[in-house]
């Protein structure tokens, strides 16, 4: 593997970084726009998600609790006239139907940023990164990592399972993970629930909480208690990513049963 460095850069490198290169915070991510007048100032990037929601993404190059209230604003903004954005954008097939997403993209958040945004009722999305440099090339290779935002401990809404089922796009994971979910409910028939609130669904055993699953457009999360009762998150994005996370959460609902 060649070596590399870090680089640090500024936020119109930044900006320049995600427009060649939105698929690599997510999948089927495509840049829409930059600098766009709004909300009494110019929002960092627009950019258009596989579902075909419109994404607001607000980016620092340094860790700043300012970014939260600024990228609200220009969410509210988008999603005002969110209609008149999807005319403005239509070669990207924007459905204004669907919810603005907002992204936070900064090399690191504080807690307290991150405790601020569980208990925020919008879909915000934290995404950390990384600028490398390899030895023998010029171009600049970002690195995205999506950042969990913790579960607030009161149900907030609740929806339907299909609701999340069918917020992925990709129908090859939305069969796995309802595979999955039929699965988990076997571990122990007639003692597991699962039940659907706003963003994400509860697995409890015996009305206890032991898991959550979070739908994302292509892959999804699930968070469960590790062995030291660290309430953690994981990507799952195959089967072997998948394969690593179940007998963690078969071990916490096994802690939650005794």
């Amino acid at each position: 593997m060649k070596s590399y460095k870090k680089i640090d850069v500024s936020e119109q490198q930044l900006e320049d970084l995600i427009r060649r290169h939105a698929g690599t915070i997510e999948e089927g991510l495509g840049y829409v726009d930059h600098q766009k007048q709004a909300a009494g100032g110019r929002l960092d990037v627009l950019m258009v998600d596989s579902g075909k929601s419109l994404v607001v993404a607000e980016l620092k190059v340094i860790q700043d609790d300012g970014m939260l209230m600024q990228g609200i604003d220009y969410y509210d903004y988008i999603s005002s006239h969110i209609e008149a954005f999807a005319r403005l954008y239509n070669t990207h097939k924007v459905d204004p139907m669907q919810e603005v997403r907002l992204f936070l993209i900064a090399p690191s958040f504080s807690q307290t940023l991150i405790n601020r945004c569980k208990w925020i009722n919008l879909p915000i999305f934290l995404f950390t990164f990384n600028c490398l440099k390899f030895d023998g090339e010029e171009d600049l290779v970002p690195i995205f990592s999506e950042q969990a935002i913790p579960t607030p401990p009161e149900i907030i809404e609740f929806t339907h399972l299909d609701d999340h089922l069918n917020y992925i796009t990709d129908p090859q994971v939305r069969i796995k993970v309802s595979a999955v979910l039929d699965e988990i409910k076997n571990w122990k028939p007639g003692s597991i629930s699962l039940d659907s609130i706003k963003y994400a669904i509860s697995m409890k055993v015996n009305g206890r909480v032991f898991s959550y699953f979070y739908p994302r457009r292509k892959h999804y999360l699930l968070a469960t208690y590790n062995d030291q009762e660290v309430w953690t998150e994981y990507i799952i994005k195959d089967d072997d990513d998948l394969a690593k996370v179940k007998p963690i959460m078969q071990a916490a609902m096994e802690r939650r049963v005794k």
